[in-house]
């Protein structure tokens, strides 16, 4: 691996408002940035928005904007949001950049030989901006289950990738990891879609039926398809083809993807690098659905869950913690108010920020702030590398969260306030106790260092607390108990609740 990192996320489309998924893509590659950076690698982090499209010109026409001033609303909602979740990116690409239009047209020229004009008769969803096979329509009973409307059959001429032509390399590169796709079932699962080879893809709609989006170079007839226009992004906003540079960064390294992409991701962008003679990425990190109480997250049965309301009232570290180590990174996972509620208050409050308090107030009451030598940890820290290698992140937080428990376990099995009784008189006892605060104080800063990547303020404010060697004053609470959404296990009133799109956890509604 060389000093130069890449990690990008999947470019949500902006007709409707951030949701947990893109929070995900956006937490899960800030988390294994940051990791990188810790270990001195100079990694670029692309974040973006996907802005052309029927959906979009429709949003627009519904607000009575124009598509680009639509867009642009849009895409400033999306950059606010992806600050707040945290990530730490170096690069905002947006589909209607004049260098990314440009470099898309550029690259349709670059694959003319592998485009052909043909027309096609197909099923159609709209939400997906996609084709789909009789054999997947027939399997979902004619309904896409992502958007629950019927597909539609659509007739029309249109131009085409032949991704059938590196159907072999494609599946050379997946099978022998060259493209590795993370989970290993994700990879079985797209090669059995692909086993009797790619299908080439539509990447044109006629403009009577698509108007907005980026003109086919030398056909005024034909408007290119979304997703060649999408997937380009992230090699035109390293500066390809013309800027200095972008090979320095490409191939990526990890790209995150949610499960329902990876279609894209591995069918159609492998054939357009390999057409355009360029490296595929080295891994596909496909990450599962979030659902809420088991039940899937749709507007109509009113179980969203904003991820603004949880930052909002628990805090973006809070918010962070729980989705990197409660939600699978490689597979679905479920949120419901309660889970959310109890891994705040248990394992946030009592179990690393009262740590901290205890240790932080012990030393200053008893050491008048100070440390003294705080010895290594001398904790195994292969299964917390080896897992963020593994890009499964909350294996790795797992790990973290053992050596908090085993910190609480050591102070109250030695008990330094008895310790302490006779530390003014028994040189002994005080050193004993400098040693005891010492090395809580080691583990201490060992657990922050290993929770930079993920909960990157509460790092700091350990790293702040207690890294100079004297504590000159004890932190605030960190998490201070907060039972919106529970009840308080001690009786009394609760605060109001916040406004969350589901006020009620969806395993009580």
């Amino acid at each position: 691996m060389g000093k130069n990192l890449y990690v990008t996320t999947a470019i949500p489309y902006v007709n409707g408002a951030p949701h947990i998924g893109h929070a995900l893509d956006y937490l899960l590659a800030d988390v294994w940035a940051r990791y990188q950076k810790q270990n001195g690698k100079t990694v670029r982090f692309q974040v973006g928005t996907d802005e052309h499209g029927n959906k979009i010109a429709a949003k627009a026409a519904e607000a009575n904007m124009a598509p680009k001033q639509y867009t642009d609303q849009m895409a400033t909602v999306f950059e606010s949001f992806i600050k707040k979740v945290g990530a730490e990116y170096t690069d905002f690409v947006r589909t209607t950049d004049p260098h990314h239009e440009a470099a898309v047209q550029w690259i349709w020229q670059k694959l003319q030989p592998y485009i052909y004009k043909g027309s096609y008769e197909g099923w159609y969803c709209t939400g997906h901006e996609a084709f789909f096979t009789d054999k997947e329509v027939e399997a979902t009973g004619g309904v896409c289950p992502d958007h629950q409307k019927p597909y539609e059959r659509i007739s029309e001429e249109n131009y085409y990738l032949k991704a059938s032509a590196f159907t072999d390399q494609v599946r050379e590169a997946i099978e022998k990891n060259k493209m590795r796709i993370v989970p290993e079932f994700r990879k079985k699962e797209f090669l059995e879609l692909m086993k009797d080879g790619l299908k080439d893809v539509s990447i044109s709609r006629p403009r009577k039926t698509l108007t907005w989006g980026v003109p086919v170079p030398g056909d005024p007839e034909q408007v290119m398809y979304v997703w060649l226009d999408a997937l380009a992004n992230y090699i035109t906003v390293l500066g390809y083809p013309d800027k200095e540079g972008w090979q320095e960064y490409w191939p990526a390294d990890v790209q995150v993807i949610g499960k329902d992409i990876l279609r894209f991701h591995a069918g159609i962008w492998p054939p357009m690098l390999l057409g355009l003679g360029i490296s595929l990425p080295k891994t596909l990190l496909t990450h599962g659905h979030v659902n809420v109480g088991g039940a899937k997250m749709s507007k109509s049965v009113g179980n969203v869950v904003d991820p603004n309301g949880i930052m909002d009232t628990y805090g973006v570290d809070a918010f962070r913690y729980f989705f990197a180590r409660h939600i699978p990174t490689q597979d679905d996972g479920d949120f419901t108010w309660e889970k959310f509620e109890t891994s705040y208050n248990t394992e946030l409050g009592n179990d690393l920020g009262n740590v901290v308090q205890r240790v932080a107030s012990m030393l200053v009451r008893y050491q008048a702030g100070v440390i003294g030598e705080a010895p290594q940890s001398e904790h195994d820290m292969r299964p917390y590398r080896e897992a963020m290698e593994n890009l499964q992140f909350n294996v790795a937080l797992d790990q973290v969260w053992l050596m908090v428990r085993s910190l609480n376990q050591y102070i109250d099995t030695v008990k330094p306030w008895e310790i302490a009784k006779t530390k003014d008189t028994d040189q002994d006892a005080a050193e004993h106790l400098a040693e005891v605060l010492a090395t809580s104080v080691g583990n201490l800063l060992q657990i922050a260092d290993l929770l930079v990547p993920f909960m990157p303020s509460t790092a700091k404010i350990i790293h702040d607390t207690f890294g100079t060697g004297v504590v000159t004053a004890v932190p605030a609470v960190m998490f201070p108990k907060l039972y919106v959404h529970t009840p308080d296990p001690r009786g009394g009133s609760q605060p109001a609740a916040p406004t969350v799109a589901n006020e009620q956890p969806a395993d009580h509604a």
